[in-house]
């Protein structure tokens, strides 16, 4: 905890918790808002799933190139400064998406939204670990991620509301630009999200000297947790960006309850997530719980990727994933926060961050050529893989084992 926190009263927290909230609820609004665009998107650039996972990928390039810098400068010039920038930057990219005339054009601007993305996770949970006391940081970080799956259950229907009325392009303009004008309530609101540089931490009572980036890469419980972020991007992607198309084109879904299936896996997700912060502040087996959550998704994930009878049968599996999942996340970052050495926040979420965007990245290309090759119930039997693995390195990131 940061002398910033000490001296920060309650509602000075909640309106910083509900300041960071607002930037990962945008953030994960526009993560999503091509997902159930992708079959109207493909009929009319005249491209293939593969093409469109592209642009996933872009995005998820730049955004894992750009998180490990964004944590190094988040640490040197503050947290603020920063998620407001990317903030702007994301925006502004979806926005101009929705305008460009080709798909050529379209991935450069993917890639800029990606760097703009780059800056959530190591801005806001350097924010939350600075402002918050530790006693409350289960429930911050579960109320983080909440927001953002908040923002993945209402981009789907937002962007597929929009779409069907007014057209694709015009859906990714209006969302972009709904982006924009959180951005700038966020900016009137900028002391709440202060939070000290390295410098400042240092020069105060009780600081420690920074350590270096290259330290932060050497410590093996940071590594461990980057394979951690790895392995839970590749199932995510799947589940979030097509399994919209895979329950249409295998499992007889209506477009409609494709959407609202998906909808539910995410507020199943913000179910498991309010569970879990409250677990999380009152354990100190954070491991046990991760892996625990990781073993359910897993089991979920490949009993759904089964020719199940009822359609119903298999909305349940994918919002059992969503929940076992979700109760893992508190207690994942706890995890890392604890990890972290003083002075180097920023630079630790930064790199485990930077796994789960490298993740995103290639695995769009893994799940468009299912879905190219028509094999849409392999998206959840590849979904399961990653999460049955991400147990093994729970292991190496629980306490005692920095």
């Amino acid at each position: 905890m940061s002398i910033a926190a000490v001296r920060t009263p309650p509602s000075r927290e909640m309106a910083t918790i509900s300041a960071v909230g607002t930037a990962h609820f945008t953030s994960h609004l526009l993560q999503l808002a091509f997902a159930p665009l992708f079959l109207t998107m493909r009929d009319d650039l005249g491209v293939t799933f593969t093409e469109l996972g592209a642009l996933l990928s872009a995005f998820y390039l730049a955004s894992g190139m750009g998180q490990v810098t964004a944590g190094i400068l988040v640490d040197r010039f503050g947290a603020h400064r920063l998620l407001l920038a990317g903030m702007a930057l994301q925006a502004s990219s979806v926005a101009a998406i929705g305008l460009a005339p080709t798909y050529g054009l379209m991935l450069p601007l993917a890639f800029l939204s990606g760097l703009g993305n780059a800056v959530y996770h190591p801005a806001d949970l350097s924010i939350l670990s600075h402002r918050i006391r530790p006693e409350r940081l289960g429930r911050a970080f579960a109320a983080h991620v909440i927001a953002g799956n908040f923002g993945y259950a209402v981009s789907p229907l937002m962007s597929g509301t929009l779409a069907i009325a007014f057209g694709w392009r015009t859906a990714l303009v209006v969302m972009g630009g709904a982006a924009l004008v959180a951005t700038f309530a966020l900016i009137a609101v900028r002391p709440v999200l202060h939070s000290p540089t390295i410098a400042e931490q240092a020069k105060a009572p009780g600081g420690v000297a920074p350590i270096s980036f290259g330290q932060v890469l050497t410590t093996p419980v940071v590594l461990l947790a980057f394979f951690y972020f790895l392995l839970s991007s590749i199932s995510l992607v799947g589940i979030q960006n097509f399994s919209i198309a895979a329950l249409q084109e295998g499992y007889a879904f209506t477009a409609a309850m494709a959407t609202l299936t998906i909808t539910a896996y995410q507020l199943a997700t913000a179910a498991g997530v309010a569970i879990g912060g409250y677990v999380a502040d009152r354990s100190t087996h954070h491991h046990r719980i991760a892996m625990g959550g990781l073993a359910a998704a897993a089991a979920c994930a490949a009993l759904a990727s089964l020719h199940l009878p009822l359609a119903l049968a298999t909305t349940a599996l994918v919002v059992g994933i969503g929940f076992a999942n979700g109760l893992t996340l508190p207690s994942r970052d706890v995890l890392v926060r604890r990890a972290s050495p003083a002075g180097a926040t920023g630079k630790v979420f930064g790199v485990v961050y930077s796994g789960f965007d490298i993740g995103s990245l290639f695995a769009p290309l893994i799940y468009g050529l299912l879905m190219d090759h028509h094999l849409p119930h392999g998206v959840f039997l590849t979904a399961a893989v990653p999460l049955a693995l991400g147990i093994v390195t729970v292991l190496g990131v629980r306490p005692g084992k920095r």
